[in-house]
């Protein structure tokens, strides 16, 4: 028998953080890809500490739903799991490129598969682009188009801006969208300045064609859940609102561009197949369940 553990951070006063760990849990619970299928939570329950506990599988793959490699991922999730001989350099990664080390949890006496969080795994870079299709409607956004990638940015953590700018860089390399950013909160390049990084090149070609480009900007926040960040503070100080209270449209206008803003990456149906992949790389044991996923998430568009 196989498990798979989600593990969040959730939150005591965002009532709302946890709905993307529960909901691709949902998801693949339902594929049958593993025997059993747990959420766990830093700030909620069931605790990272206990869920271990919970399972009845002798083998279980745990897939941090977490943006970047950083203290959660590298420190709390390792610790509360007590997995026996865990140390960070174990992933040997350079910020982005953590995959999978297979270590004891001492107290239960089971192999814990203990994977690098979602956001920096390529199949994020997807992810990221379909929630672009999904906020403008159309499969084959791109042309046209200006596309920022937010995140929160930290002078604490370098790690906080590498899964952000390397997943622009990966989409910037598709030559899909006319231009590709990297924005965050808390550190320069900052989003409240995000129509001031688009028109240049994209701007001179749409003007001799359809004029559309240079107005149309997607923001896509490289969050995992919607919550103070996503729905206060980004549509305010990228100047959808004066007030997140009143709402927004999308597209909003901004200083002459169209921004259609997406929400967070992380309540993306696709986030599942993500889910899917980190395990399969740690040697996880299933059939189709990662094309099911990415097939339903296909037909309901979300």
């Amino acid at each position: 028998m196989q498990a798979l553990v989600i593990a969040a951070h959730g939150s005591h006063l965002n009532p709302n953080a946890s709905d993307p760990a529960y909901a691709h849990a949902d998801t693949v619970r339902e594929t049958g890809a593993f025997d059993e299928v747990r959420e766990a939570f830093w700030k909620e329950e069931p605790h990272f500490r206990e869920v271990i506990r919970t399972l009845e599988s002798e083998e279980v793959f745990v897939v941090p739903l977490f943006i970047s490699e950083g203290y959660f991922t590298e420190r709390v999730i390792p610790r509360e799991l007590r997995l026996e001989g865990w140390d960070p350099d174990l992933w040997d990664s350079d910020g982005t490129s953590a995959d999978s080390v297979t270590l004891e949890a001492t107290d239960v006496g089971k192999p814990i598969h203990y994977c690098g969080p979602v956001g920096t795994h390529d199949a994020m870079t997807d992810v990221i682009v379909g929630r672009a299709e999904s906020v403008t409607g159309d499969p084959d956004v791109g042309e046209g188009f200006g596309l920022a990638v937010v995140g929160h940015g930290t002078e604490r953590n370098e790690n906080s801006a590498k899964a952000v700018e390397y997943h622009a860089e990966r989409i910037r390399q598709r030559d899909r969208f006319d231009e590709v950013r990297a924005l965050f909160m808390d550190e320069e390049p900052e989003v409240d300045d995000v129509t001031d990084y688009f028109g240049g090149e994209a701007r001179r070609a749409s003007e001799s064609s359809s004029g559309r480009g240079p107005r149309d900007v997607v923001v896509v926040p490289l969050f995992v859940a919607d919550g103070y960040h996503t729905q206060e503070d980004i549509p305010e100080d990228v100047g959808l609102t004066e007030d997140y209270r009143q709402g927004w449209s999308v597209p909003a206008e901004v200083d002459g561009h169209r921004i259609w803003y997406a929400g967070a990456v992380g309540t993306e149906a696709l986030m599942a197949d993500v889910i899917l992949e980190r395990a399969a790389d740690a040697g996880a044991d299933f059939d189709d369940a990662a094309t099911e996923v990415r097939g339903n998430a296909a037909v309901t568009g979300d």
